[in-house]
């Protein structure tokens, strides 16, 4: 039996959160609804001037594998802090979680722990203003072939995708997970991010990817080309595709498979984790089992319940929810 269900690599950021209005965003001159990434001083200009501030263990992935605890699977998160007040706050709030974080917090870096100032509006939307800090200097020294040979399947975010020993670290834990008979699949994260290492992302969905999860506008930045065609020159080089499209039916393709799954409209009182926790729903199917359809509807249900209140990670026994419709 594997030490664990599921392993994720991602950033290990710190959700510094906030609500505020459009006439904020404006002043501040942050963009709305996007992510950007800052410097130092920025970030902490920006941590100054939010009120009412909680915070939280985020980072994409990070929070897709918290929605799998949530769900009752076995967990771990390669990741990297420093050894400060942040990075002890979030090595311990993923444990509490029950998620084992398998790397120590480093004591002697020079970068601090990453934080990412998350600006709410009433509306929804979050503008995410993210400083890296230490956690993309994530390398191969940080994947324990112990932990990555043992898991049943990997989960990568293709935000490390953007240095070159992140991309040495991904390469070295898919090959891991496969010589113990795991899956490995990614998130692509973001269309930018695509768009610098077009080549380099396709030969990793090509060669190495059991599955990948994208939006719309990733996977046309990854193919270069309108959907249709990008999922079908997918789905010839990767064994499981996924799509969501914004509130449009997610689609999932595998082999002859294609399966279109009906998203149910839901006022987002805070859209933050949404694609997060669609991961997770899938994930959950795709691990234990389920049919294509159910794995879909499972990723809808719980993106779902984290758009319906603050906050990145679920507040519910997502299980529940699919018992309640008959997913389970």
């Amino acid at each position: 039996m594997k030490r664990y269900q599921v392993v994720g690599i991602g950033n290990a950021i710190v959700d510094v959160l906030s609500q505020t209005d459009d006439a904020f965003l404006d002043a501040a001159g942050i963009g709305k609804g996007i992510m950007q990434l800052i410097e130092r001083d920025r970030a902490e200009t920006l941590y100054d001037a939010m009120s009412n501030r909680t915070e939280a263990p985020g980072g994409s992935v990070a929070n897709t594998i918290a929605g799998l605890g949530n769900l009752g699977l076995s967990t771990g998160f390669i990741g990297r802090v420093r050894d400060d007040a942040l990075g002890r706050f979030y090595a311990a709030s993923m444990a509490a979680e029950g998620t084992d974080f398998v790397n120590p917090p480093v004591a002697d870096a020079d970068l601090p722990t990453s934080r990412s100032m998350i600006f709410v509006t009433p509306d929804g939307e979050r503008s995410m203003n993210t400083y890296l800090g230490i956690s993309a200097d994530l390398g191969t020294e940080d994947v324990p072939l112990d932990v990555a040979e043992n898991a049943e399947a990997l989960f990568l975010e293709g935000y490390l995708f953007d240095k070159d020993h992140g991309k040495a670290a991904f390469l070295k834990a898919a090959q891991a997970i496969h010589r113990g008979k795991g899956r490995a699949g990614i998130a692509l994260s973001d269309p930018f991010c695509v768009d610098r290492h077009r080549d380099s992302f396709r030969r990793l969905v090509k060669d190495e990817m059991d599955f990948v999860i994208g939006n719309q506008h990733e996977w046309e930045s990854l193919y270069q080309t309108d959907l249709d065609e990008a999922l079908a020159q997918a789905a010839a080089e990767c064994e499981l595709v996924v799509c969501t499209r914004s509130g449009a039916d997610v689609v999932l393709i595998r082999g002859d498979e294609r399966v279109e799954v009906p998203v149910h409209s839901v006022t987002p009182v805070d859209a933050t984790g949404a694609g997060d926790q669609f991961a997770a729903g899938f994930i959950y199917g795709y691990v234990t089992g389920r049919p294509l359809e159910v794995a879909g509807k499972m990723g809808c249900v719980a993106a779902a319940e984290v758009i319906s209140h603050f906050g990145a990670r679920p507040e519910v026994d997502v299980l529940e929810l699919f018992k309640a419709k008959g997913l389970v």
